[in-house]
């Protein structure tokens, strides 16, 4: 395929090409600044603007663009920030997807999305067909959502992705906790009782594989692996990976001291399952947490 992405030089977005470009696909990038090669073109989505002559002859197109949720703590602006890099991304992408001859528009638009869609579900467990839920992340991920609309109205295969935790050491989950629990100090956060959706970083990638061949599916797909665990499970399964204790939980208190507001969605429980990617019949790699958790620590 020709394939469109936006976001590419995040942590999922640089692993994504580089996986897309080894199974032969041609990469077309994304970028606000000045090109500086064949394959990048340059877009301002914040004003809405992208030549739509540069999506003729593409068969997909690929958004992760959004800034960081937890890279800063949550003031106003970040706040706002977090929201508009997101919606005006996929807005501009959508629009520009519709507005092409029927003829002319890429068969696919794969959207992130996020599994914040759910809001704090405790020991619920949910699949892709559970509404919305309460709080900040749940409202920006349902503005999110909902940009893709006019691509979708045109009879664009739209599928949003609602990825939970990647596991990696170089980003995603881990590598903001490597610090603390390499000397020691790590812990479960508050009650540690609250789920978390993690997937390893080879069965995220792959399954943007089958999303993308895969014409019978659209709508969103839980990007999570098969077995959710609990923050406590998480805490004890990551210690043992770096031969670290871990004997020093976070209170709920010291962490919306240290974070903020985001501590909230830090504290939030969502026991998200695989649903559509399950049913459809895509095979895990790694199944269980320490499978999973071995992966994203490979011997150098």
């Amino acid at each position: 395929m020709r394939i469109l992405i936006a976001g590419s030089s995040g942590f999922l977005g640089s692993r994504l090409v580089a996986h897309l470009t080894d199974e032969g696909h041609e990469m077309l990038r994304l970028v606000r600044r000045e090109p500086r090669g064949p394959g990048e073109v340059r877009w301002n989505p914040s004003a809405g603007e992208l030549d739509r002559a540069v999506l003729a002859g593409v068969d997909a197109v690929v958004n992760l663009a959004g800034a960081g949720v937890g890279d800063r703590r949550w003031t106003d602006a970040y706040k706002s920030l977090i929201r508009s890099s997101r919606v005006d991304t996929t807005s501009t992408l959508s629009r520009a997807v519709a507005a092409l001859p029927a003829t002319d528009r890429p068969r696919v638009l794969l959207n992130a999305s996020a599994v914040g869609w759910y809001g704090d579900t405790g020991d619920e467990r949910v699949e892709e067909d559970a509404p919305a839920g309460e709080g900040y992340l749940a409202d920006v991920c349902r503005v999110w959502e909902a940009a893709t609309g006019p691509a979708e109205n045109a009879g664009v295969r739209v599928v949003r992705l609602r990825t939970g935790y990647p596991l990696h050491r170089d980003g995603g989950f881990i590598k903001p906790q490597l610090l603390p629990f390499k000397a020691g100090i790590g812990g479960r956060f508050g009650s540690g009782r609250q789920w978390v959706p993690w997937i390893s970083l080879h069965d995220w990638l792959w399954a943007v594989s089958f999303l993308l061949d895969r014409d019978d599916l659209a709508g969103p797909v839980n990007l999570v692996g098969p077995a959710p665990v609990t923050n406590a499970e998480f805490t004890d399964v990551f210690a043992a990976q770096l031969h670290r204790p871990a004997i020093l939980p976070i209170p709920a208190f010291g962490l919306r001291i240290v974070l903020g507001e985001f501590a909230t969605e830090a504290l939030s429980s969502a026991r998200v399952l695989p649903g559509v990617l399950s049913g459809a019949g895509f095979e895990f790699r790694h199944r269980t947490l320490p499978e999973a958790m071995r992966a994203a620590f490979p011997e150098p």
